[in-house]
């Protein structure tokens, strides 16, 4: 499930690069009915161009769609990364000075010696 989900947002994030492929195999699929029915040229009895006139308009159209469409992207970002800051003052802070304690004191002999270990609850076990 993860491939196919990986495979899918790939292949979205490729289709925006692949815009004139598709508008060409379209044309090249339609080729036949765009020449009798759309093409300029479509009652000349010798038609030299078959349908490339429509052709070259797909695909004006689409660079021109695309390029809307990446001004639009350019105002939004500009739009986005448009930041205020708030400026706090900040003081340095002299660092304060902290003394060792120290917890036991080795000067003295031992008094007495422990010999019990710890034992845990029966019950636990």
């Amino acid at each position: 499930m993860k491939k196919f989900f990986i495979i899918l947002l790939s292949s979205m994030l490729l289709v925006p690069s692949f815009g004139n492929f598709f508008v060409y195999a379209s044309f090249k699929l339609n080729q036949a009915e765009i020449t009798k029915t759309i093409c300029v040229q479509r009652k000349q009895v010798f038609n030299t161009c078959n349908g490339r006139c429509e052709l070259q308009k797909s695909l004006k159209k689409y660079a021109d769609n695309e390029k809307k469409m990446q001004d639009n992207l350019k105002e939004k970002s500009e739009i986005v990364y448009i930041q205020n800051t708030i400026t706090a003052p900040y003081q340095l802070v002299a660092p304060i000075q902290t003394k060792a304690v120290i917890f036991s004191a080795l000067d003295k002999k031992p008094i007495s010696v422990s010999e019990a270990a710890f034992r845990p609850p029966s019950f636990f076990i």
